[in-house]
């Protein structure tokens, strides 16, 4: 790539937007404008857009036009500090941005505006965003650093050709990655079917029993339906505060973080200090279950092997232990459908974050089978195998997102010459 290297400041012109305040929340110039939570790599989510009192003068300095690019200036994650988008016009009339972003607008006689999107994207991706980042809860970037960012300025025709590039490359990209998407997505539906199935027994209205849940409106006339507490055992984990997380003879513990549908991730975990008292009420056994009681994973549920020999669980889990002939594996397959088919939604308080108390699981009903545990390994087996295929799938996906953000870089600063590289070839062969 013929050019020249710079920095930002002499391709564009870098504005932090207008800052919120409590007399900007109303006006008689009121007008939509974007913030952080709008803006993720490479998409604008206009899904929530706010409105803020802009003066005549300041709608001239802090509205966008096509072609502005847009860059988180801050967020709470370093991973997601510097994520850029374009605005394209997408709402009509006059549009203005808060001081969560930076706008990125080409100089005319400098810099191609699709050139320097690619730029952006590959300034996040590649980590030099993170890496001029400062700040403890919050992380910022700040315009003066971004300004001084180096960046390779090919000629015109050379920008708008590498934008050309990327645009075409990428979108064949996006094509594949859409396809594994849709592969994972049957998948999914693949595993909740072969979950309904067993625990409907395949009965069907011919000779079901009706449940009245329409998720699941039929079982085998000879099965049952019960509350969970007659067949399992369950308890709330141990509170955690600062006096119990110190002291000479700290255990380890799980907490919902570790626990994802059918495995339990103890590469992360914490430690508290349990008084002897406490071990029978807080230890898990190999063969309990572990369900989340809160958070985006609330109801997902997996059974602990015994990997760490002493190991207790906190409030934010429940243990679920058998007390019945019916293995706490078919509660677990309970949980993952019921949750696909949002029987927690309703339950749960999602105006905060949902919950699935100790009363709400005992409470609930489920249908109790006669050959729980041949029907169990069966879903078992095939659930397996589809987690083979769907490692394959985002293996794959990871690999397409590597090479998409090497291409973008690579392009970029010059590595290889846009005009004769070879689509197929470049996309397989630059390293990640």
């Amino acid at each position: 790539m013929s050019g020249r290297s710079t920095t930002l400041r002499a391709a564009a012109d870098v504005v932090l937007g207008r800052q919120r305040a409590p007399q900007h929340d109303s006006g008689p110039n009121m007008v939509p404008y974007l913030r952080a939570a709008n803006v993720k790599d490479g998409v604008l989510d206009l899904t929530d857009v706010k409105e803020m009192n802009f003066a005549p003068s300041e709608q001239q300095t802090f509205s966008l036009r096509p072609g502005d690019v847009l860059i988180t200036e801050g967020s709470g994650s370093i991973s997601a500090v510097g994520a850029s988008a374009v605005w394209r016009g997408e709402i009509n009339g006059v549009v203005c941005f808060q001081n969560t972003l930076l706008r990125l607008r080409p100089r005319d006689d400098r810099a191609d505006g699709r050139f320097l999107e690619w730029w952006a994207r590959s300034a996040f991706g590649s980590g030099v965003f993170a890496s001029i980042a400062s700040g403890a809860n919050i992380y910022h970037i700040s315009a003066e650093r971004v300004r001084a960012l180096p960046i390779e300025l090919p000629p015109l025709e050379e920008q708008r050709r590498i934008a050309d590039f990327l645009d075409a490359e990428t979108a064949r990209i996006d094509r594949l990655a859409a396809a594994r998407d849709a592969q994972l997505f049957v998948l999914e539906e693949r595993e909740l079917a072969v979950i309904g199935h067993m625990l409907s027994g395949g009965a069907t209205s011919q000779g079901g029993m009706p449940t009245d849940w329409p998720w699941l409106p039929h079982i085998p006339a000879n099965w049952s339906i019960g509350p969970v507490y007659a067949y399992y055992s369950t308890e709330l984990g141990k509170m955690l505060n600062p006096e119990r997380a110190s002291g000479e003879k700290l255990r380890p513990y799980l907490r919902n973080a570790n626990v994802h549908w059918y495995e339990i991730n103890t590469a992360d975990m914490a430690y508290m200090h349990f008084e002897a008292d406490e071990v029978r009420r807080y230890s898990v056994a190999p063969g309990d279950l572990l369900v989340c009681e809160g958070g985006a994973g609330v109801a997902e549920a997996a059974v602990w092997d015994g990997r760490i020999e002493e190991c207790y669980f906190q409030k934010s889990l429940h243990r679920v232990r058998q007390s019945s002939e019916v293995p706490v594996e078919w509660l677990m397959y309970w949980l993952r459908f019921a949750k696909a088919c949002g029987v927690f939604d309703a339950s749960g308080n999602l105006a905060t974050i949902p919950h699935l108390t100790g009363e709400q699981l005992r409470q609930y009903r489920i249908p109790i089978p006669r050959d729980g545990r041949s029907r169990i390994r069966e879903t078992s087996r095939k659930i397996r195998d589809m987690a083979k295929a769907r490692t394959l799938l985002n293996t794959a996906q990871k690999r397409l997102s590597e090479r998409r953000q090497a291409l973008i870089t690579a392009a970029v600063t010059g590595q290889f010459d846009v005009s004769t590289a070879s689509g197929r070839n470049v996309t397989d062969g630059v390293s990640a």
